[in-house]
């Protein structure tokens, strides 16, 4: 059985949200991870990846209609760590995030999605450099969107 797989050997449903602003310089760097998975996945019926900007809880119905049972949530977060760090955070950590172009912190939005759906939600942070308005992806973050798109990617290929 595919260590991805759920107890009943289906594929686990899997989604994955890039959270972030485009706009920003390194918020960007959520969006940027989905949509280099878009780019590099093909579409299967387990896997659902959403571009969430800035307004991620608008996502929630078609996560409702979807039901996951793993949602990833991907963003830029100020995690006192060097520009380009990626880390798992719990969500009880959460709350201590920096969410400035967001309109609800990722934690409220963790909670709910577990609450409501009854999912396992695990959030990866990528430490920013720059939330400039108009700059592009820092170097660091740059290379951290590569890293965390490749690893989502092998873990995503392998539940198939």
């Amino acid at each position: 059985m595919n260590r991805l797989a759920s107890e009943a050997g289906e594929p686990l449903r899997i989604a994955v949200i890039g959270i972030g602003n485009p706009f920003n310089g390194d918020d960007a760097a959520g969006v940027m991870v989905v949509r280099t998975l878009q780019k590099k996945l093909d579409r299967a019926d387990h896997l659902l990846l959403i571009e969430g900007g800035t307004a991620p809880e608008n996502t929630t119905g078609m996560l409702r209609r979807f039901h996951p049972q793993v949602v990833i949530m991907v963003d830029c977060a100020e995690m006192g760590r060097p520009p380009g760090s990626v880390g798992l955070v719990e969500i009880e950590q959460l709350d201590g995030m920096s969410a400035s172009t967001h309109t609800l912190p990722p934690s409220v939005l963790a909670e709910f999605l577990q609450r409501e759906l009854g999912c396992r939600i695990v959030f990866v942070g990528i430490q920013p450099f720059t939330l400039e308005f108009d700059a592009p992806l820092s170097p660091p973050v740059r290379q951290a969107v590569s890293r965390v798109s490749r690893a989502l990617h092998r873990i995503l290929r392998s539940s198939s």
